[in-house]
């Protein structure tokens, strides 16, 4: 790893109800910082939010004096609702995610019977990042990695000596993301997870779940290239694409829809808002039978 790369300070949040993991990534030569996928709390069967993983969040980097520019998404999340209006609202910063959020708008909003009033351009994000995009938190630059798979538009985010793979790998002895979502594909995240195993051996990845695979007692979030590339049980050790394809398409099928699916498509396509409120001011969410 080249001396001259930044080495950006992480620190992580773990979210016991949803198993997510959220960083603040801090510019180590100034006060310039970023989140990367932040977590809502959402009790599904009141229909009721909470701010508290948000809070802990804002309370760290009001302690530190930090200054949030970025608030970035990997991705749709279907495993929990994103905070970034909340973080925005109270610390500033741009709301960030892939430019194939629309292909993502396109297809939820047909399965939500969202109607022409809602926009399908990723216009609710302050921006949308293609492959090789690069900007900047502070000094520090982060290049924009295209890595399908999981979703449409899955990101990485390289910044410095640390990539933040959204939920495209998890920890080497848990795998990889599934691909049985609309619009996913176990061939594109085969090829993803090349590029993001072509970045330097010491690259430190931040994965953004963890499970604690059979085995392990303890959480972990922060693996390397070369971890990754030796033994991760999906693609380690030179594993080849027919064969990856086969073992993620199997065990995909044998999965059951994520508990907070139906809010979080619904939240997370709005940028982290909630669906327009109905007349009385009371906010719905919509139950697709049979859709998903």
């Amino acid at each position: 790893m080249s001396l001259s790369l930044p080495v950006p300070n992480v620190t992580a949040f773990f979210d016991d109800a949803t198993n997510t993991v959220s960083y603040v990534l801090q510019d180590p030569q100034g006060s310039a910082c970023a989140i990367v996928d932040s977590v809502l709390d959402f009790d599904h069967a009141a229909g009721r939010t909470d701010t508290r993983s948000a809070d802990k969040i804002v309370a760290f980097i009001r302690e530190k004096s930090l200054n949030l520019q970025w608030i970035l998404e990997s991705h749709v999340h279907a495993d929990h609702l994103s905070a970034a209006p909340y973080l925005q609202e109270k610390l500033g910063g741009k709301i960030g995610i892939g430019n194939q959020i629309r292909v993502v708008q396109d297809t939820f909003g047909k399965v939500f019977n969202e109607g022409t009033e809602f926009q399908r351009d990723g216009s609710q994000f302050d921006a949308l990042f293609d492959d090789g995009d690069s900007f900047h938190i502070g000094q520090m630059r982060t290049d924009v990695m295209h890595t399908p798979g999981h979703t449409p538009a899955c990101l990485t985010y390289v910044i410095g000596d640390a990539a933040f793979v959204g939920d495209t790998l998890f920890m080497p002895d848990f795998g990889t993301a599934r691909c049985d979502f609309p619009g996913g594909s176990a061939h594109d995240l085969y090829q993803s997870i090349q590029r993001i195993l072509s970045l330097p051996d010491e690259t430190r990845i931040f994965v953004g779940h963890d499970y604690k695979a059979p085995g392990r007692d303890e959480f972990a979030w922060e693996t390397t290239v070369a971890a990754q590339k030796a033994a991760n049980v999906h693609v380690g050790g030179g594993t080849d694409e027919n064969s990856f394809v086969d073992l993620r398409e199997t065990r995909d099928a044998q999965l059951a829809m994520p508990k907070l699916i139906v809010p979080s498509l619904q939240v997370n396509m709005r940028a982290g808002h909630m669906p327009p409120a109905e007349e009385d001011g009371t906010v719905m969410l919509k139950l697709p039978i049979n859709r998903l």
